[in-house]
């Protein structure tokens, strides 16, 4: 999630202080991801040193208001316009967890993947009943609200579908076979080979 992007978009709707502009992320993601007051000041800063933002009036009660630049309003344009670019290699816990968990031996794989199961299933179910608790149910703050959680659940349901594959996959190789004991072999220095993920893809098919 980018809250460099998120607050400049905002910021090109009009000034804005910084709790005004913690209220409006709120107001435009459901409140799903709250921010903190430091968080917000310490981007405005970084964008204020780009050049993408500037301090502009302090109001009667101290608010400094920040005022987007030409510059910021491009960058607000250029991230509408493209594509999010999903990481190439993963950094999932529950994924690494797995996969190492699967590697180590005496290690009840099946328990594990039970467990997190349960877990995934409960928060889908919270999900599936979760119910908007603004003042109007027809508004565009009802609708970013619904929105967000609807890509919660289609990601909780995912996960729910993956632990079933890498259940199926684990029952079709005895536990012994697929234990690794610690390597004889000295690493070399330096980092290892990256697998790019179109190797991954053509290696597949």
């Amino acid at each position: 999630m980018s809250v460099r992007q998120s607050l400049l978009a905002i910021l090109d709707q009009g000034p804005c202080y910084g709790y005004q502009l913690r209220a409006e992320f709120d107001r435009r993601t459901g409140s799903t991801w709250p921010l903190n007051v430091g968080q917000i000041y310490n981007t405005l800063d970084r964008l204020d040193r780009d050049g993408l933002v500037e301090k502009r009036d302090i109001d009667e009660h101290g608010h400094v208001y920040w005022q987007i630049t030409h510059s910021g309003s491009a960058e607000v344009r250029e991230w509408l316009a493209s594509p999010v670019q999903r990481s190439q290699g993963t950094r999932d816990e529950l994924a690494i967890k797995l996969a190492v968990a699967a590697t180590l031996p005496g290690v009840a794989v099946a328990d594990i993947i039970q467990t997190q199961r349960r877990a995934s299933l409960a928060q889908l179910q919270e999900l599936n009943r979760a119910k908007y608790a603004g003042a109007n149910p027809d508004g565009p703050e009802e609708l970013a609200w619904s929105l967000v959680v609807d890509s919660m659940i289609f990601a909780a349901e995912a996960e729910v579908r993956w632990l079933d594959h890498t259940e199926q996959r684990l029952a079709l190789h005895p536990d012994h076979a697929m234990a690794l004991e610690l390597s004889t072999d000295k690493p070399k220095r330096g980092r290892p080979v990256r697998v790019e993920a179109s190797a991954v893809a053509e290696s597949a098919r």
